[in-house]
């Protein structure tokens, strides 16, 4: 199902506990697609946003760990100029449908 106020963000993550680190990483690909370590790109409604601050805020250490979600606009209505280098090129995340 596409919706249409669907955001696109980057959510980067700074963990100082590698079991906490892995528990991040797990619940992140839960909302998101994988784009280099401790980065992900997430379409999300506002519903979801704020579940995965949830999740995020019950699984992170305050004190010792980081987490940045950065809004880049309208999923469907953004471009995202971005400079990819190396090996792996960068291509924003798309809406696919679900067959069920």
């Amino acid at each position: 199902m596409v919706t249409a106020d669907e955001r696109l963000y980057f959510v980067v993550y700074d963990i100082a506990d590698p079991k906490r680190w892995r528990s991040v990483f797990k619940t992140m690909h839960g909302y998101g697609d994988w784009v280099q370590l401790s980065v992900f790109q997430c379409r999300l409604t506002r519903l979801r946003h704020a579940e995965l601050i949830a999740d995020l805020d019950n699984l992170i250490h305050n004190g010792e760990d980081h987490v940045v979600i950065i809004d880049i606009g309208l999923a469907d209505n953004v471009e995202p100029q971005i400079v990819s280098l190396g090996k792996r090129a960068y291509t924003p995340i798309t809406r696919e449908p679900i067959i069920v």
